[in-house]
């Protein structure tokens, strides 16, 4: 599939693809990954040699989201998705995950009438990503510049990633929404309990986005009955504290068959005045 919305991300103009490569007319030129992705994250814009996710938490968080325990926040996306943006025969519906990982939530917003794509700065995640979506268009990016145009998307999604407002409301038709998922103040409280004394709920209260219109907003909670020590592993491995956790805790935990951990999830739905 060849897609024509990315911009040069050294001068940002547009990129034009001949067969796998990609060039900009200041001839900045971009090949397309054997795994179906742009690297678009030129190495003057990295802070380390490999930014983002590893390839172990990679592989942890894709083990769990395949396993269905976030499927119910996933079908509430996508309903929210078809029900705001309606179809428009003569312009097609653009889509963008926003720090997408490996594309466990943005192949499921793929339809046969939009354009979808993924961006993470995450590299393991994004060959992940591009290999096994081939319907999506998944590239390698900061989310603090992102490689396309002002107004691209009528819908962008943020699920536990970066939220810049400023970036997002650049690339964001009028008109169009920005859906971000935060954790709610109970979200994994029964993990957390295993590695903090004094476990906190979490923080609703702050708003990641000042501007925009808050259009929609709910919660999503429900018990997760983990089937194995292994799924709750590589459930922590997705959490900012898997790092806290001591290999006592991790060994509890793994030989902990049939653990219930709570799913909270606050879902709020921005957009952008027409």
């Amino acid at each position: 599939m060849t897609a024509l919305h990315y911009t040069c991300p050294l001068c940002n103009l547009p990129l034009v693809a001949q067969d796998k490569l990609y060039r900009c007319e200041n001839n900045h030129s971009f090949d397309r990954a054997k795994e179906n992705y742009l690297n678009l994250l030129p190495v003057q814009f990295k802070h380390s040699k490999n930014p983002g996710d590893n390839k172990a938490m990679v592989n942890a968080r894709r083990a769990f989201l395949e396993q269905g325990y976030y499927q119910p926040l996933v079908d509430r996306l996508v309903a929210l998705y078809h029900e705001k943006v309606t179809p428009d025969a003569n312009k097609t519906d653009i889509v963008l995950d926003a720090g997408c990982g490996e594309g466990f939530y943005t192949h499921q917003h793929k339809s046969a009438e939009n354009t979808v794509y993924g961006v993470d700065i995450a590299k393991e995640a994004i060959k992940k990503a591009g290999k096994k979506y081939q319907q999506c268009n998944f590239s390698v990016a900061t989310l603090s510049k992102l490689p396309f145009s002002d107004k691209l998307f009528s819908w962008i999604v943020s699920v536990y990633a970066p939220i810049l407002e400023q970036e997002f409301t650049r690339v964001l038709s009028n008109g169009g929404f920005l859906l971000t998922v935060t954790p709610a103040k109970q979200h994994l409280m029964q993990l957390k309990q295993h590695i903090y004394n004094d476990a906190k709920e979490h923080d609703e209260e702050k708003l990641p986005i000042e501007h925009l219109a808050l259009v929609h907003q709910e919660n999503i909670s429900y018990p997760m009955q983990l089937k194995t020590g292994q799924d709750t592993l590589n459930l922590l491995s997705m959490t900012p504290f898997a790092f806290k956790a001591s290999d006592e805790v991790k060994n509890t935990l793994l030989n902990k068959p049939d653990f219930t951990c709570q799913a909270d999830f606050l879902i709020r739905l921005y957009q952008k005045a027409p």
